[in-house]
């Protein structure tokens, strides 16, 4: 048998099985306190019997034993007879232990010569013998009289306590495995770049005090977030003003090889800056609008139509679905930069649906990223010491990316394309509440 991996089935089999234990040690505590006095009560029964027997066949008339013997037999249920020297006898069970009580006590009442029985000449009862003189008799005891079942009404009320045992279980594990499964979700989205909803802090001392400091640590998270993007957003805004005196310089000098490098590298400077204000900003307040995804797509890509001679498009027309439009304009175009600059020179763009999700994917042919620097180059300010690395650029193309996805609700996957290069793949949830405004299941490939 499987053990359970969730908290709440281990608790709650975890509960039961003591609860089982505990019940099945009251029972067999509950048994062994009562075998004395139900030996004792059988005993009395048995000898009562016997006594009475014997006075009844001692008091009668010789002639009127034969009816004596069928009056008991009818009104009591007690056949008596005579021993035989040919009587097949099965001999009492091991257990209970009962039994061999009462057995212990009627001898020590009736003689060590008493014999019991629970079988005589193929008659199930509880036999036993006694002597009249010098003569045997075996009377036959109903074995009901003697046996001491449960009561209905105690296997009742045991089988609630049991059924509010387990019911009780099953709230206890709830109570400590829920408060640990909605902190384990909200480390998820924390995990992804989300800000989750604080937790509720109504709870056990030891759950509160987790989900307090697990607060805290999102809200200073997010402040953490906040500030650096506004740093990074004022220092970028700042650096454009010297670059732009820089430009004007560069193209005022009159030796051209050094005009044509200043221009370059202030063309350079201008685009990390540029990407530096993407990241920090990123459109963190448009909201999702129903959008031609296909007009949207083929807009950015005319582009390029330049810059990626050899572009191909693969698009189903007409597919509309709840974006963040210039968020999503900015993703493609980071990852169609990236394709330009690495693709080697061939680049294909495709948009399709499937079932209630649509594709829409950029693959390219260039030297692609190891399976092992895949979820590293997505960091930002990580340039990869490869084929791909962008020595003058700032790391932050799919960075971007990432955050855009997450952004969506979604993540960024990086896999390698039919042409052995890139394809990055930004996949949207279809599920509501990932993202505000979202009324329509997407999946999105880039």
């Amino acid at each position: 048998m499987k053990f359970p991996r969730t908290l709440w089935a281990r608790a709650f089999l975890l509960i039961v099985v003591l609860i089982v234990l505990s019940l099945s040690s009251a029972l067999a505590i509950f048994n062994h306190v009562q075998q004395e006095p139900r030996a004792q009560q059988m005993a009395q029964l048995v000898v009562s019997v016997v006594n009475l027997t014997r006075a009844a066949i001692l008091s009668a008339a010789p002639q009127w034993h034969g009816a004596l013997l069928a009056e008991l037999d009818d009104a009591e249920g007690l056949r008596v007879s005579m021993a035989e020297p040919n009587d097949v006898l099965k001999p009492l069970p091991e257990q209970p232990y009962e039994l061999h009580l009462m057995m212990k006590k009627v001898r020590a009442s009736l003689g060590d010569n008493t014999r019991f029985a629970v079988e005589r000449n193929r008659m199930h009862a509880l036999w036993v013998s006694f002597f009249i003189g010098h003569e045997e008799f075996w009377v036959a005891v109903p074995i009901e009289r003697i046996e001491g079942g449960y009561s209905q009404v105690l296997l009742i009320w045991g089988g609630v306590v049991v059924a509010l045992a387990l019911l009780g279980a099953f709230l206890i594990a709830r109570q400590v495995a829920r408060p640990l499964d909605r902190l384990a979700q909200a480390a998820q989205q924390l995990g992804q770049g989300a800000i989750p909803q604080a937790l509720s802090e109504n709870a056990a001392q030891e759950i509160a005090a987790v989900s307090r400091a697990f607060n805290q640590m999102s809200a200073n998270l997010a402040a953490h977030e906040r500030e650096r993007a506004l740093v990074l957003a004022g220092i970028s805004h700042d650096l454009r003003t010297p670059l732009t005196r820089m430009r004007l310089a560069a193209e005022m000098s009159s030796d051209e090889v050094l005009r044509e490098g200043l221009v370059a590298d202030v063309g350079q400077m201008d685009e990390v800056i540029q990407q530096f204000l993407d990241y920090a900003r990123l459109d963190e307040n448009e909201a999702a609008v129903l959008t031609d995804v296909t007009a949207l797509v083929h807009e950015i890509t005319q582009r390029y139509a330049v810059s990626a001679p050899s572009l191909t498009l693969d698009m189903q027309p007409g597919l509309s679905f709840p974006v963040r439009p210039l968020l999503l304009k900015r993703a493609l175009s980071n990852l169609l930069d990236n394709a330009v600059k690495y693709g080697g020179g061939e680049i294909a763009v495709r948009l399709e649906q499937q079932g209630t999700s649509v594709l829409l994917s950029v693959a390219d042919g260039g030297a692609g990223i190891s399976p092992e620097q895949r979820d590293l180059a997505k960091r930002p300010f990580v340039r990869l010491q490869s084929a791909r690395s962008d020595t003058t650029g700032s790391g932050l193309g799919l960075a971007i990316v990432e955050r855009a996805a997450r952004m969506h609700g979604g993540e960024l996957v990086l896999t390698e394309s039919a042409r052995g290069g890139l394809m990055a793949t930004l996949q949207l949830p279809s599920g509501r509440g990932s993202t505000p405004g979202w009324s329509a299941p997407v999946q999105m490939s880039l």
